[in-house]
């Protein structure tokens, strides 16, 4: 379904393209025409489609897209700052790197939540599809991992029959589009493909032809519907601009009458009376001499009465839109004077704004929670073994986290979706409360680290151990290499470096033990064998890991000759 440029609500050209959507069935048009037509409207007006007529060549079209720029505004202001994962306990483990894998690696996280938001802002309506793409070799021979693939799809392509008393359970989706391919003959020609999805079978047909049919492995439909900006009793949404349409076409207009007022100030109308055209020499610094008695030339004047008023109905019209959207209109880059205001007083400031967010973001958690569930049925199914622990590869596993992860369990499907809040926060404000909860013992590190934003909260505090325990066998191995030289300097010398850091002389050796019933040294304990095992080994590594720190191994080195030396 692609827009054309007439696109004004009573006159819209709905143009069927080759690569469009065709044939409808009646029941199809009826259930789904009316959708199909505002996806149209709202896609003309993003892309710039703003005017059902074109004026003549030379005539200045003023379009301002105001829709497009509110919501674009509106999509980055909602998954700017992406979605976080939360799971539970038991399931902590394992699922998050399941997550992070499909989400980061398998798919680019950002990509996909622009995507999926673009279609829900514009359309009003966002389908996401989850599938598995098998293992393959690709045509350079190197083999490709099969992978968990996160597809946002055109609502336009999609057409989902819902359960009649049930809206939540979707039992069947048809997705059908057109494209452009290659026919046995070798000409190009253009395709219709569908694909029908249910609970129990996957189909997919070519030109209506049945090309394939299997079982649908994940039992459940794999796509996902998320409205925008929910209706009650409907199970479509709107989208984020649907209230400006009319104003932003309104706006356009008046711009346009204004910029022909001035257009026509700055290239006046010239009205000659009882004299020709033809006589006079036109173009700048010229003087016309000789005319007759009568004739009289002079310029059109009028119309710029209305210049002022003009400018402030267009003022008028764009607060409007900027209070139907709840966008203030310094988040647009509004010039406004420099402050600190604090994060509250911002909040307050974008209270409109963040109204939506969270209307936005209860709708599109859900919907994520859902692709979530989505993707760990798949790699139930596809990939089981990503569900059982693996040392250096998952985290940590912690006392109450399973090490097996069972598909029956549908603790195994839930996770939550977190928004981090869109506007800036006081971080030195954040620290101070967080300091003085430490005081209170109201605080965890771990919770500490979820109010600063960190999404991985215990995987931080394990690299923070990490470094903390590298730092002090590197402060070690340096303490050894100080001790050797100092012993060193006083054994040539016989003199020591005192507190002051002036030399004092050594004192003299102790006697030698020649009885054997002096104390030993306390380092000399370091070599005897401990009575735990573990404790034993630990010493010993800490004892390698520092004579290595201090002195590197004893690895061969092998140099080679550059070609500039």
């Amino acid at each position: 379904m692609s827009p054309t440029y007439r696109a004004a609500g009573t006159d819209l050209v709905m143009n069927i393209s080759p690569l469009g959507l065709v044939e409808l069935a009646d029941e199809e048009f009826e259930v789904h025409g009316p959708r199909l037509n505002r996806y149209a409207i709202n896609w003309a007006l993003y892309l710039g489609h703003h005017w059902s007529h074109r004026r003549e060549v030379g005539e200045h079209q003023h379009t301002s897209n105001f829709y497009r720029a509110f919501t674009d505004y509106m999509i980055r202001f909602t998954f700017g700052k992406g979605v976080r994962f939360a799971t539970p306990e038991a399931t902590g483990a394992i699922i998050p790197e399941v997550l992070h894998k499909v989400w980061e690696k398998d798919n680019y996280r950002e990509a996909v939540l622009m995507e999926m938001a673009q279609q829900g802002a514009v359309s009003g309506d966002a389908f996401v599809k989850v599938a598995y793409e098998e293992p393959y070799v690709d045509p350079a021979g190197i083999p490709m991992p099969g992978r968990v693939r996160i597809l946002p799809m055109n609502a336009a392509h999609c057409f989902p029959e819902w359960h009649p008393h049930d809206r939540s359970r979707l039992l069947r989706m048809k997705i059908k589009y057109r494209f452009w391919g290659t026919s046995l003959e070798g000409t190009r020609q253009v395709f219709t493909y569908t694909e029908i999805l249910t609970d129990d079978t996957i189909e997919e047909y070519l030109n209506d032809e049945l090309i394939d049919s299997r079982p649908n492995p994940i039992g459940i439909v794999p796509v996902v519907h998320i409205a925008n900006r929910p209706v009650a009793g409907s199970p479509w949404g709107l989208p984020d601009c649907q209230d400006i349409i009319s104003l932003n076409r309104q706006y356009n207009e008046v711009a346009t009458s204004i910029a022909d007022i001035i257009n026509y100030h700055a290239e006046p109308i010239t009205i000659i009376t009882g004299a020709k055209a033809s006589q006079l020499e036109r173009g700048a610094k010229k003087i016309w001499a000789g005319l007759p008695k009568d004739a009289r030339v002079e310029n059109l004047e009028g119309g710029y009465q209305g210049l002022k008023s003009g400018l402030e109905y267009l003022e008028l019209i764009k607060r409007t839109m900027h209070e139907m959207v709840g966008i203030p209109e310094t988040a647009l880059g509004q010039v406004q004077p420099i402050s600190n205001t604090s994060g509250v007083a911002l909040s307050i400031q974008f209270q409109p704004l963040m109204n939506v967010w969270e209307q936005k973001t209860t709708q599109y958690g859900l919907g994520i929670h859902r692709i979530n569930e989505l993707i760990i049925r798949t790699v139930a199914v596809k990939e089981p073994n990503a569900l059982t622990w693996i040392d250096g590869v998952n985290s940590p596993l912690e006392p109450d986290q399973l090490e097996v992860l069972d598909p029956r369990d549908p603790l195994t499907y839930y996770t939550e979706i977190e928004f981090p809040p869109p506007l800036p926060l006081d971080k030195l404000i954040v620290l101070n409360e967080i300091q003085a909860k430490f005081q209170l013992g109201l605080e965890s590190r771990e919770g500490a680290l979820r109010l600063l934003g960190e999404e991985f909260p215990k995987d931080k505090l394990i690299e923070i151990r990490d470094e903390l325990r590298e730092d002090a066998v590197a402060d070690g191995a340096l303490a050894l290499i100080k001790t050797q030289i100092q012993s060193a300097i006083v054994a040539m010398t016989g003199m020591m470096t005192g507190p002051d850091g002036e030399p004092i002389p050594a004192p003299p050796p102790e006697p030698m033990d020649v009885t054997g019933d002096a104390v030993p040294d306390v380092m000399s304990g370091l070599g005897q064998q401990s009575p735990f095992p573990e404790i034993a080994m630990a010493e010993e590594e800490i004892r390698n890991t520092l004579l290595t720190k201090a002195y590197g191994t004893k690895l061969p080195q092998r140099s080679v000759a550059r070609p500039d030396a």
